[in-house]
């Protein structure tokens, strides 16, 4: 079993405002990932969650990163059924819009005309293709809304973005409990087996309709997701807005241990399992994460460490050497 440790995102504001991460000369996009990729193997991209980057986004997300590092990318929010703003379409879609949709503050996926959604699926998967031609391409994350239950058009927009986007494997994570309760969910992981996705394993608050139980269970040969929100109940429906106040958790090193301990019972000759830690206020999930890596690699897990001297154009000038050490020491 290998075990990829990664965080969703690697350019939160909350993370970059910390200054707990990054030493500070590493503050181009560029050093960032670069920087990023010396101390996690795995990133899951977020901000195609709120846009869709451009081709050229992912071209440079592969060329930034070592031949190794794999990437996992959230799907367009459009796709997965969450309310939309006009403002985040591309200007050409946003120009072509029935007149009705032009005064909406928010759409939905049901509402935009066929030849708009084609468009839209097309350039979110030109974003994968340099990630797939580089081989760096994990897994592309549907995180749905509460309201997609299961029920027949729950199971059937599932099953359309699989077909939408042929060739790359999906990770799907539901986020109403009538999916993996008691009574469903062997039913769930069975849909998921026959559509051929990865079944996403959660921790996260429990006690709310729009959450759910981790289910240790894996629905594809050799292939796992374990994403990890933190255990705040009191912030998990805020309603600031804020990923970083909604995910403010920092996991104690016990509680890292109990879950290392629950990822290696999924140990199988050639499994992969991605762990995404999304706790992501300041630089809780890039420190959360860092100690897991400890904790399993104690526990003789097999757990990829990169190799931290493999970026050698971030060495900082000769000037600022004092100020990266005590900032390299803070991270």
């Amino acid at each position: 079993m290998s075990i990829y440790i990664g965080t969703a995102s690697w350019t939160d504001k909350a993370l970059l405002d910390s200054g707990r991460f990054y030493p500070a000369h590493v503050n181009t996009p560029a050093a960032r990932l670069r920087f990023y990729a010396s101390r996690f193997p795995l990133v899951e991209v977020d901000t195609s969650y709120y846009s869709i980057p451009s081709a050229q986004a992912g071209q440079q997300w592969a060329e930034r990163t070592p031949a190794d590092f794999v990437i996992n990318v959230k799907a367009f929010r459009l796709f997965t059924g969450h309310q939309t703003s006009p403002a985040v379409l591309p200007p050409e879609i946003r120009e072509a819009l029935p007149q009705a949709l032009k005064t909406k503050s928010v759409l939905y996926y049901r509402e935009l005309p066929a030849e708009l959604l084609d468009e839209l699926w097309a350039r979110f998967a030109a974003l994968l293709a340099p990630l797939q031609a580089a081989g760096k391409l994990g897994l592309v994350h549907f995180q749905f809304p509460p309201w997609l239950v299961r029920n027949r058009a729950g199971h059937a927009h599932v099953a359309h973005c699989v077909e939408r986007l042929p060739g790359c494997r999906l990770s799907v994570e539901f986020r109403n409990i009538s999916w993996l309760d008691a009574a469903h969910a062997h039913e769930t992981l069975a849909f998921q087996r026959g559509l051929g996705v990865v079944h996403t394993i959660v921790d996260e608050p429990q006690g709310f309709s729009n959450s759910v139980p981790a289910v240790w269970e894996t629905s594809v040969e050799g292939l796992a997701l374990v994403r990890m929100h933190g255990r705040n109940a009191m912030t998990w429906n805020n309603s600031t807005g804020r990923s970083s106040d909604r995910f403010n958790y920092d996991y104690p090193a016990a509680e890292l241990e109990g879950l290392a301990r629950r990822i290696q019972q999924l140990d199988r000759i050639g499994m992969q399992v991605h762990v995404v830690l999304n706790n992501n206020a300041e630089d809780q999930a890039q420190r959360n994460g860092r100690t897991l890596m400890d904790l399993m690699e104690a526990l003789g897990m097999d757990v990829l460490l990169p190799d931290e001297s493999a970026a050698p154009d971030l060495a900082p000038p000769a000037s600022a050497q004092s100020d990266w050490v005590s900032s390299a020491a803070a991270a």
